[in-house]
Protein backbone atom coordinates (compact mmCIF):
# COMPACT_ATOMS: atom_id res chain seq x y z
CA UNK A 1 0.00 0.00 0.00
CA UNK A 2 1.26 3.30 -1.23
CA UNK A 3 1.89 6.00 1.45
CA UNK A 4 -0.01 9.55 0.66
CA UNK A 5 2.17 12.21 -0.95
CA UNK A 6 3.65 14.76 1.47
CA UNK A 7 2.03 18.37 1.14
CA UNK A 8 3.66 20.49 -1.05
CA UNK A 9 4.45 24.21 -0.03
CA UNK A 10 4.67 27.04 -1.73
CA UNK A 11 7.26 29.39 0.01
CA UNK A 12 7.19 33.07 -1.68
CA UNK A 13 10.46 35.41 -1.06
CA UNK A 14 12.28 37.92 -2.76
CA UNK A 15 14.86 37.51 -0.46
CA UNK A 16 16.59 34.37 -2.49
CA UNK A 17 19.08 33.52 0.45
CA UNK A 18 16.17 33.12 3.03
CA UNK A 19 13.75 31.31 0.23
CA UNK A 20 16.27 28.77 -0.19
CA UNK A 21 17.21 28.22 3.59
CA UNK A 22 13.31 27.82 3.67
CA UNK A 23 13.31 25.36 1.52
CA UNK A 24 16.16 23.12 2.54
CA UNK A 25 14.75 23.59 5.76
CA UNK A 26 11.43 22.29 5.12
CA UNK A 27 12.54 19.46 2.72
CA UNK A 28 14.52 17.95 5.16
CA UNK A 29 11.48 18.11 7.48
CA UNK A 30 9.45 15.78 5.00
CA UNK A 31 7.64 18.47 2.69
CA UNK A 32 7.44 18.70 -0.77
CA UNK A 33 8.62 22.74 -1.14
CA UNK A 34 8.23 24.68 -4.50
CA UNK A 35 9.86 28.19 -4.07
CA UNK A 36 8.86 31.69 -6.06
CA UNK A 37 10.64 34.78 -5.78
CA UNK A 38 7.45 37.43 -5.73
CA UNK A 39 3.65 37.16 -6.08
CA UNK A 40 3.29 36.70 -9.90
CA UNK A 41 5.86 33.74 -10.38
CA UNK A 42 3.91 32.39 -7.38
CA UNK A 43 0.55 33.02 -9.80
CA UNK A 44 2.19 31.49 -12.56
CA UNK A 45 3.06 28.64 -10.15
CA UNK A 46 -0.69 27.93 -9.31
CA UNK A 47 -2.09 28.00 -12.34
CA UNK A 48 -0.29 24.40 -13.17
CA UNK A 49 0.15 22.95 -9.90
CA UNK A 50 -1.59 22.71 -6.66
CA UNK A 51 -0.46 22.86 -3.47
CA UNK A 52 -1.65 22.09 0.23
CA UNK A 53 -0.35 25.74 1.59
CA UNK A 54 1.69 28.88 0.91
CA UNK A 55 4.10 30.62 3.06
CA UNK A 56 4.22 34.43 2.03
CA UNK A 57 6.13 37.34 2.94
CA UNK A 58 4.38 40.47 3.26
CA UNK A 59 7.20 42.62 2.30
CA UNK A 60 7.50 42.23 -1.61
CA UNK A 61 8.29 44.26 -4.27
CA UNK A 62 5.15 44.99 -6.44
CA UNK A 63 2.27 42.82 -5.29
CA UNK A 64 3.18 42.41 -1.24
CA UNK A 65 1.42 39.46 0.35
CA UNK A 66 -1.37 40.69 2.18
CA UNK A 67 -3.07 41.69 -1.13
CA UNK A 68 -1.94 38.29 -2.94
CA UNK A 69 -3.85 37.22 0.18
CA UNK A 70 -6.80 39.23 -0.05
CA UNK A 71 -6.63 38.63 -3.74
CA UNK A 72 -6.15 34.67 -3.38
CA UNK A 73 -9.43 34.42 -1.23
CA UNK A 74 -11.33 35.72 -3.17
CA UNK A 75 -11.56 31.68 -4.72
CA UNK A 76 -9.14 29.58 -3.15
CA UNK A 77 -9.17 27.81 0.57
CA UNK A 78 -5.57 26.85 0.24
CA UNK A 79 -3.85 27.71 3.92
CA UNK A 80 -1.53 30.65 3.93
CA UNK A 81 1.14 31.90 6.53
CA UNK A 82 2.56 35.00 6.62
CA UNK A 83 6.04 36.23 7.17
CA UNK A 84 6.59 39.35 8.41
CA UNK A 85 8.98 41.57 9.97
CA UNK A 86 6.79 43.99 11.84
CA UNK A 87 5.47 42.75 14.31
CA UNK A 88 2.92 45.68 16.03
CA UNK A 89 -0.49 43.88 16.88
CA UNK A 90 -2.31 46.13 13.67
CA UNK A 91 0.14 44.42 11.46
CA UNK A 92 -0.49 41.43 12.38
CA UNK A 93 -4.37 41.65 12.47
CA UNK A 94 -4.24 43.07 8.85
CA UNK A 95 -3.02 40.16 7.73
CA UNK A 96 -5.54 37.85 9.64
CA UNK A 97 -8.31 39.90 8.23
CA UNK A 98 -6.68 39.80 4.63
CA UNK A 99 -7.67 35.47 4.89
CA UNK A 100 -4.55 34.30 6.37
CA UNK A 101 -4.64 31.75 9.01
CA UNK A 102 -1.32 32.47 10.82
CA UNK A 103 1.63 35.25 10.78
CA UNK A 104 4.86 34.54 12.15
CA UNK A 105 7.31 37.37 12.89
CA UNK A 106 10.41 37.62 11.75
CA UNK A 107 13.48 36.59 12.53
CA UNK A 108 12.12 33.01 13.79
CA UNK A 109 13.73 29.93 14.99
CA UNK A 110 12.93 27.44 12.02
CA UNK A 111 11.27 24.90 14.74
CA UNK A 112 8.92 27.19 15.45
CA UNK A 113 8.06 27.45 11.48
CA UNK A 114 7.56 23.85 11.32
CA UNK A 115 5.51 24.22 14.54
CA UNK A 116 3.52 26.25 12.74
CA UNK A 117 3.27 24.72 9.59
CA UNK A 118 1.76 21.03 11.22
CA UNK A 119 -0.56 23.20 12.95
CA UNK A 120 -2.06 24.28 10.17
CA UNK A 121 -1.93 21.85 7.89
CA UNK A 122 -3.49 19.72 11.00
CA UNK A 123 -6.86 21.84 10.85
CA UNK A 124 -7.07 21.63 7.24
CA UNK A 125 -10.19 19.65 6.60
CA UNK A 126 -10.08 16.03 5.34
CA UNK A 127 -11.85 14.51 2.88
CA UNK A 128 -14.70 11.86 4.22
CA UNK A 129 -17.03 9.60 2.22
CA UNK A 130 -20.77 10.53 2.32
CA UNK A 131 -22.48 9.34 5.08
CA UNK A 132 -25.91 7.31 4.67
CA UNK A 133 -27.39 9.82 7.11
CA UNK A 134 -25.42 13.41 6.91
CA UNK A 135 -25.55 15.73 9.53
CA UNK A 136 -26.50 19.05 9.22
CA UNK A 137 -27.15 21.93 11.21
CA UNK A 138 -29.79 24.82 9.31
CA UNK A 139 -28.53 28.45 10.32
CA UNK A 140 -31.23 30.65 8.67
CA UNK A 141 -30.20 30.20 4.42
CA UNK A 142 -26.98 28.41 5.65
CA UNK A 143 -26.44 25.17 6.52
CA UNK A 144 -23.33 23.37 7.92
CA UNK A 145 -22.83 19.48 6.40
CA UNK A 146 -21.35 18.25 9.60
CA UNK A 147 -20.21 14.82 8.14
CA UNK A 148 -18.09 16.83 4.96
CA UNK A 149 -17.14 19.71 6.71
CA UNK A 150 -18.95 22.23 4.21
CA UNK A 151 -20.86 25.17 4.54
CA UNK A 152 -23.74 25.98 1.99
CA UNK A 153 -26.15 29.11 1.08
CA UNK A 154 -28.72 27.63 -1.10
CA UNK A 155 -26.77 25.60 -3.77
CA UNK A 156 -23.84 27.61 -3.53
CA UNK A 157 -20.92 25.87 -1.67
CA UNK A 158 -19.68 28.21 1.21
CA UNK A 159 -15.70 28.60 1.14
CA UNK A 160 -13.75 28.19 4.23
CA UNK A 161 -10.56 28.54 5.27
CA UNK A 162 -8.12 26.29 7.08
CA UNK A 163 -9.02 28.24 10.76
CA UNK A 164 -12.79 28.96 9.45
CA UNK A 165 -13.21 25.27 8.66
CA UNK A 166 -11.84 24.49 12.09
CA UNK A 167 -13.88 27.02 13.89
CA UNK A 168 -16.96 25.44 12.55
CA UNK A 169 -16.54 21.97 13.57
CA UNK A 170 -15.50 22.58 16.90
CA UNK A 171 -18.64 25.11 17.15
CA UNK A 172 -20.65 22.23 15.69
CA UNK A 173 -19.59 20.01 17.90
CA UNK A 174 -20.79 21.41 20.71
CA UNK A 175 -23.91 23.31 19.26
CA UNK A 176 -25.68 25.63 21.64
CA UNK A 177 -22.95 25.76 24.32
CA UNK A 178 -19.93 28.40 24.45
CA UNK A 179 -16.68 27.79 23.99
CA UNK A 180 -13.51 29.93 25.39
CA UNK A 181 -11.32 31.86 23.01
CA UNK A 182 -8.53 29.52 24.64
CA UNK A 183 -10.50 26.33 23.16
CA UNK A 184 -10.71 27.73 20.12
CA UNK A 185 -7.30 28.79 19.64
CA UNK A 186 -6.79 24.77 19.82
CA UNK A 187 -3.00 24.01 18.92
CA UNK A 188 -2.19 26.90 16.85
CA UNK A 189 1.01 28.77 18.34
CA UNK A 190 0.05 32.69 18.99
CA UNK A 191 1.73 35.29 21.03
CA UNK A 192 -0.42 35.55 23.84
CA UNK A 193 -1.02 39.78 23.57
CA UNK A 194 -2.76 39.16 20.11
CA UNK A 195 -4.14 35.88 20.42
CA UNK A 196 -7.80 36.61 21.51
CA UNK A 197 -7.81 39.32 19.50
CA UNK A 198 -6.40 37.39 16.83
CA UNK A 199 -9.83 34.42 17.37
CA UNK A 200 -11.95 37.88 17.36
CA UNK A 201 -11.19 38.20 13.76
CA UNK A 202 -11.90 34.70 12.96
CA UNK A 203 -15.21 34.87 14.23
CA UNK A 204 -15.77 37.91 12.01
CA UNK A 205 -15.04 36.96 9.11
CA UNK A 206 -17.11 34.12 10.20
CA UNK A 207 -19.91 35.65 10.98
CA UNK A 208 -19.72 37.29 7.23
CA UNK A 209 -20.36 34.04 5.81
CA UNK A 210 -23.10 33.05 7.93
CA UNK A 211 -25.14 35.27 9.78
CA UNK A 212 -27.82 38.15 7.19
CA UNK A 213 -26.45 40.99 9.53
CA UNK A 214 -22.82 39.77 10.56
CA UNK A 215 -23.05 42.89 13.02
CA UNK A 216 -26.39 41.67 14.82
CA UNK A 217 -25.16 37.77 14.99
CA UNK A 218 -28.18 35.67 15.48
CA UNK A 219 -26.66 32.18 15.17
CA UNK A 220 -22.64 32.99 16.07
CA UNK A 221 -23.35 34.35 19.22
CA UNK A 222 -21.36 36.32 21.75
CA UNK A 223 -21.54 35.16 25.52
CA UNK A 224 -20.36 37.44 27.51
CA UNK A 225 -17.47 36.03 29.98
CA UNK A 226 -17.44 33.19 28.32
CA UNK A 227 -16.76 33.26 23.96
CA UNK A 228 -18.57 31.99 21.59
CA UNK A 229 -21.65 29.99 20.66
CA UNK A 230 -23.14 28.19 17.59
CA UNK A 231 -26.97 28.28 17.88
CA UNK A 232 -28.58 27.04 14.93
CA UNK A 233 -32.16 26.47 14.06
Amino acid sequence: MSADPPPHLLVVDDDERIRGLLQKFLIRSGYLVTGARDAAQARRLMVGLEFDMLILDVMMPGEDGITLTRDLRKDLTVPILLLTAKGETANRIEGLEAGADDYLVKPFEPKELLLRVGAILRRVPQQRPAQTAPKVLQLGAVRYDMDRGELWRGSDLVRLTATEAALMRAFAAQPGIALSRDKLVGDAPADESGQERAVDVQITRLRRKIEDDPKSPRYLQTVRGEGYMLQPD
